[in-house]
């Protein structure tokens, strides 16, 4: 009986254990070993790195975030799952995930879970103030974040990530995007972060915050400080992540009436919103000795029924299109509903073998244009040539 190993980060629901000990209940011919890795997904991918530098073959199926898939592949680290993993079946998944798997037209990954950048909003708050819709464009939002912050006594009008590290390069990213910019041309091989849209997209992040609408030191928030001034009432309007969701409700918490969930906003002009896509896909180890095996563990975890559970037991966001038209599912996690059109609208982060060298540079020149440091074309046109090097 071969031992397949799995590895993923901590996992506090239990859901993925569960799951796991179902699936070697049902396959007595496969034992999968649930190997943790570190909760830091920086530290987790240089764990790999090391592991396929040395040719190791102990880890057979990979559970890995959605920008690994195309410097794992161009490095010859992952199996292609074309053969495995055919269109007919690709087509039963939402696009955005299946595109951040895809890489020089071949799919090396098979999309677990999502993530998407959403707008919360105090809806109770925006309706005392006469507003029943949430802003379409961020000039709307930078207006009814002053009128909502200045009827309520609020302190701060919208919060977001905007600290130098990965969680700040989504954010600038979703302003370019909601701007009608983007890093990389078409083919992926040509660098258009210096366009005049990038330019607009970085400058209205800046001036969300000379206007008053965000505080000053937003610069600094990460996820953690930007869900605090949410939850403890401070803020009208939040950039965060579905998660965000499972919090409401819960004693000492914003009711779930209270508050609304929305794509995020964007300029006159570009026709929708751009949320950066998150989550987690499951690879095969291309060392591996037990392909076969590891692929029938992949077709079980990501199949609707155990997509599912996770969805109802872990607030996992689901990546088969169908699952979001699950009446069922639909009333018991409620945020499937909300966030189903940011996800069709969700952009990847650049498919590049070298986006981490890439994510670095957008990480520090995004946050030196948002503190002021440098202007926003100062800013692009370094990211123009820095990226081409790169690229």
């Amino acid at each position: 009986m071969p031992d397949i190993v799995f590895s993923f980060g901590p996992e506090e629901s239990g859901i993925v254990q569960t799951l796991v000990d179902a699936f070697n209940q049902q396959n007595p011919a496969i034992n999968v070993i649930y190997r943790e890795m570190p909760a830091d997904t920086g530290r987790y991918h240089e764990r790999l790195r090391t592991l396929f530098r040395r040719g190791g073959a102990r880890i057979d199926v990979i559970a890995g975030d959605v920008t690994w898939p195309a410097e794992f592949a161009s490095k010859g680290w992952l199996a292609d799952l074309s053969g495995r993993f055919p269109q007919v079946e690709q087509d039963k998944f939402l696009d955005a995930p299946i595109e951040a798997n895809t890489y020089q037209g071949k799919i090396w990954g098979v999309p677990w879970f999502t993530d998407v950048g959403l707008l919360y909003y105090r809806k109770d708050l925006l309706d005392q103030s006469g507003f029943p819709d949430p802003p379409e464009t961020w000039d709307e939002l930078k207006r009814i974040a002053l009128k909502v912050k200045q009827d309520s006594g609020l302190q701060q009008g919208y919060v977001f990530q905007g600290a130098n590290y990965e969680g700040g390069v989504c954010n600038g990213l979703e302003y370019i995007w909601t701007h009608g910019g983007d890093v990389l041309g078409s083919q992926q091989n040509r660098v258009i972060i210096n366009r005049i849209e990038a330019r607009n997209g970085l400058r209205t992040e800046r001036h969300i915050v000379e206007d008053g609408v965000a505080p000053q030191r937003v610069h600094t928030f990460t996820e953690g400080e930007s869900a605090e001034r949410f939850l403890d009432r401070k803020a009208v309007f939040c950039r965060y992540w579905p998660g965000l969701y499972g919090a409401f409700g819960q004693p000492g918490e914003l009711r779930r009436d209270q508050v609304g969930v929305a794509e995020l906003p964007r300029a006159p002009g570009v026709q929708q919103g751009g949320g950066c896509l998150g989550g987690w896909n499951m690879f095969i180890n291309a060392a591996s000795a037990h392909q076969n095996e590891a692929w029938q563990f992949i077709e079980f975890m990501t199949d609707e029924a155990r997509q599912k559970r996770m969805a109802r037991d872990g607030s996992y966001l689901p990546t088969r299109e169908d699952l979001y038209q699950d009446p069922q599912l639909l009333n018991q996690v409620p945020i499937l509903k909300l966030s189903k059109e940011a996800l069709e609208h969700g952009r990847p982060r650049p498919i590049h073998p070298r986006y981490l060298d890439m994510s670095e540079e957008m990480a520090q020149w995004f946050h030196l244009s948002l503190t002021g440091v440098f202007t926003p074309a100062q800013a692009t046109e370094t990211l123009r040539r820095e990226l081409t090097y790169i690229v």
